[in-house]
């Protein structure tokens, strides 16, 4: 239905694809894989006309076509779901839908569009109500409305980009019934993922590419998950799951009814103990309170109620500093905003938290750099690169060497690897129970639940800011993990 043929795409000093070969048949899901800057984004650029290729073409339904932008793809039936929503949160589903469509009157009439989303819901499994404002909607129902935008549009070629990174196990099932149905169909779906269980489930076919190059294309009845990782990486990797290997020590952290507010984000009455020698995950969708929680807990967020100790030292609303000079170090999810300065070079983006004199002396600040570039091997020119110039995977590699930097006892890590590849996912990973095998507490936050089972020694989950479930991480029940992070109480 759609093909690449020998694409090209360079920018400024990148080459960023390189005579790259792609199709997708009707009535397939193709994934999409790869670290990151491998390439795979420019490639779904190509195919939905926001890139023009410097070499070769694209071809749909056997025809070369050029494609202007992503409208005049979309003319021809080629639309892409992002990671990151297009939805304006104070209008309905039916005004979302109608933004943008050249159909539509002047004097915007959305009965039509109402029928057509509840026609579109019911046909492919994506139900919702095309009355209801998205911020009323729950993130699984706003990628539903993607979609069906997407379709309310005519399109017969779908791209969806990480689609599962804000889901429960629940709604990722739905997601797939979805998908398998708009595929029996005839409809061809690209789905762009870095989850191989998820790609293995899903796929009939998988692409493989690294540094720009396709190196893989197969079936998935004749590969594995390991063989998937080995060409992602170009060597074997290990993601098999990880435990404590003796029993844990007395509590570095105490949290007893923390109760805060940031930035779109609350926690409400949150108790939690992590111990000397164990990973301790929090599981929960995005936006329920994770960020409050982390922030609160570090000394970033004034607490309205509640106390936190650190290592047997009381920091209860005493700030940053005082948490950190109780051992407490802190990587945040939000690696280019909070963690780090993107402008600035690695070396001083090294000295953010140091406690430093009125003169820096630079000369020791880029030996440093240059010493955790080596120790982490993080793929840069140079100490003065700035980390904005940087892959996702090396920015998070630059956080970890400052705040390990500090010889923390109590570590909270906060989407640690979010974004990644499974090279860089592997070697976060081995850092973190490297710190758990050394003594340390670690508060593992994220919203991929296969990782927090793979890690954690024991499990909270959180929902609309509250814990509202605690288990042991070993043996833990997706299904039953899933409901509770959709509110369900065990």
């Amino acid at each position: 239905m759609i093909a690449a043929r020998h694409v090209s795409k360079s920018f400024p000093g990148v080459l960023a694809n390189q005579d790259v070969s792609f199709d997708v048949s009707a009535g397939e899901v193709h994934s999409l894989l790869g670290e990151n800057g491998a390439g795979k984004s420019t490639l779904a650029a190509i195919l939905t006309g926001l890139y023009q290729p410097d070499a070769g073409h694209v071809e749909l339904n056997g025809a070369r076509v050029a494609l202007k932008s992503p409208r005049h793809g979309l003319a021809l039936g080629i639309g892409m779901v992002h990671q990151h929503f297009r939805l304006v949160s104070q209008f309905t589903v039916a005004e979302n839908i109608s933004l943008g469509d050249r159909k539509q009157n002047w004097i915007l009439s959305t009965k039509k569009v109402e029928e057509a989303v509840r026609e579109i819901g019911e046909r492919y499994g994506l139900p919702v109500d095309p009355r209801a404002r998205i911020n009323e909607l729950t993130v699984g129902e706003q990628q539903r409305v993607e979609i069906i935008k997407t379709l309310y549009r005519g399109a017969q070629v779908l791209l969806l980009d990480e689609p599962t990174s804000v889901l429960t196990p629940q709604e990722v099932t739905t997601l797939f019934d979805s998908v398998r149905t708009l595929a029996s169909e005839g409809k061809s779906v690209v789905f762009i993922s870095h989850k191989l269980g998820e790609v293995m489930d899903i796929s009939d076919r998988v692409t493989v590419m690294r540094d720009g190059k396709v190196v893989g294309n197969t079936a998935v009845a004749d590969t594995s998950r390991e063989e998937l990782a080995r060409m992602m990486v170009g060597r074997d990797v290990d993601l098999s799951a990880i435990r404590a290997t003796k029993p844990a020590g007395a509590p570095l952290l105490e949290v007893r009814g923390l109760t805060a507010k940031s930035a779109r984000s609350h926690v409400s009455d949150a108790s939690i103990v992590v111990k000397a020698g164990e990973i301790v995950g929090i599981a929960g969708v995005s936006g329920n309170g994770q960020r409050a929680l982390a922030e609160g807990i570090a000394g970033l967020t004034p607490l309205i109620d509640g106390h936190v100790t650190i290592c047997g030292t009381d920091v209860t609303s005493k700030g940053s500093i005082a948490a950190r000079k109780a051992g407490l170090s802190y990587v945040p999810e939000d690696r280019n905003g909070t963690g780090l300065a993107p402008s600035l070079s690695i070396s001083e983006n090294m000295l953010l938290t140091e406690d430093l004199p009125f003169l820096v002396n630079h000369k020791s600040a880029v030996a440093k750099a240059e010493e955790a570039i080596t120790t982490y091997s993080i793929k840069t020119p140079g100490a003065s690169t700035a980390t904005r110039m940087l892959s996702g995977g090396n920015v998070q590699k630059v956080l970890l060497a400052r705040e390990l930097g500090h010889d923390p006892q109590v570590l909270i890590v906060s989407s640690p690897t979010w974004g990644l590849d499974v090279g860089a996912v592997e070697f976060v990973r081995s850092k973190l129970n490297e710190l758990r095998k050394e003594g340390r507490a670690i508060l593992l936050i994220s919203e991929d639940l296969d990782e927090v089972r793979a890690l954690s020694d024991r499990i909270y989950v959180i929902f609309e800011g509250k814990i509202v479930m605690e288990c042991p991480g070993e043996g833990a029940d997706v299904t039953t993990l899933g409901l509770a992070m959709a509110g369900a109480r065990a």
